[in-house]
């Protein structure tokens, strides 16, 4: 999995945020130049992101640009490329044929400067990137989907008040980039920001769904959101009895010492569970 899980937004507008931002504990940080940014400041928004990605240092947190889906969006990705960002954020994906013209843009670009490929993470928040999520994880450049709630609770006509409008959502996320074979979807942003032990049950709860990681708009979501994707000392502990008697059986079923079965898909749990001790 990618070392990158916490990702941190920064407005492309504040470039006086920016060190600050990749420094704050964060893997990554997310210049935002599509909804944090007006439309009379994305001029000015795309050349201070454009200076600062070519001009940070590599040793700190990586560094995406979340473009923006319309007219702005190929001066968006040229400069993403040519300051070089260490990826893509693309809002209101809708379908596999976005995603295969941004990938020739890309590919364009990345010749004309000599630069490495660029993952793509595509951000699903209609009812038609919804439907069409399968093709979407499946194709070209893209590591791992994102759901925007908000968007797509509006887009759906959902009031995610209870908390669990959007579960089914969710979990056809979860499954589309299980079938893709790329890493699990990132759990989406959230206005919590003065609530840590919310904020860190509601990311053990996305974790609990098949999600990995974290988009946080704030500093001070970085600590729950690693709080909530870590595991329980017991958790830990179980994975690692799980591994440990499936190992010295071989890599076959084995019942372990409480009477349990485990086979490649328990180990494959235990695994997923001791990764995220990791992160």
């Amino acid at each position: 999995m990618t070392t990158e899980l916490i990702f941190l937004y920064v407005p492309a507008d504040r470039p006086e945020r920016f060190d600050k931002a990749a420094v704050s504990g964060c893997d990554a940080v997310v210049l935002d130049l599509e909804d944090a940014v007006p439309l009379a400041a994305k001029d000015t928004a795309r050349a201070a992101a454009g200076r600062w990605l070519g001009s940070r240092e590599r040793s700190a947190a990586g560094a995406w640009v979340r473009v923006n889906p319309g007219t702005e969006l190929l001066d968006d990705l040229a400069m993403a490329v040519r300051s070089g960002a260490d990826g893509i954020w693309l809002p209101k994906c809708d379908d596999a044929a976005t995603l295969h013209r941004v990938d020739q843009v890309l590919t364009e670009l990345e010749n004309r400067w000599g630069r490495p490929r660029t993952p793509v993470s595509p951000l699903i928040e209609t009812g038609a990137g919804l439907c069409n999520a399968v093709q979407i994880a499946a194709a070209a450049r893209v590591t791992f989907v994102q759901i925007g709630e908000v968007d797509l609770a509006a887009d759906l006509g959902v009031s995610p008040v209870v908390g669990n409008e959007l579960l089914w959502a969710r979990s056809q996320v979860v499954a589309a980039s299980a079938a893709a074979r790329i890493r699990p979807p990132l759990g989406a942003a959230s206005p919590v920001i003065d609530d840590p032990e919310t904020f860190a049950a509601e990311t053990r709860r996305l974790t609990g769904l098949g999600f990995f990681g974290r988009a946080c708009i704030h500093p001070r979501q970085i600590p729950p959101a690693r709080a909530g994707m870590a595991p329980s000392d017991d958790e830990i502990a179980g994975a690692r009895e799980v591994l440990a008697a499936f190992g010295a059986a071989g890599g076959a079923a084995v019942t372990d010492r409480s009477g349990r079965l485990v086979d490649e898909a328990v180990a494959r749990i235990a695994r997923r569970t001791l990764a995220r001790g990791r992160g």
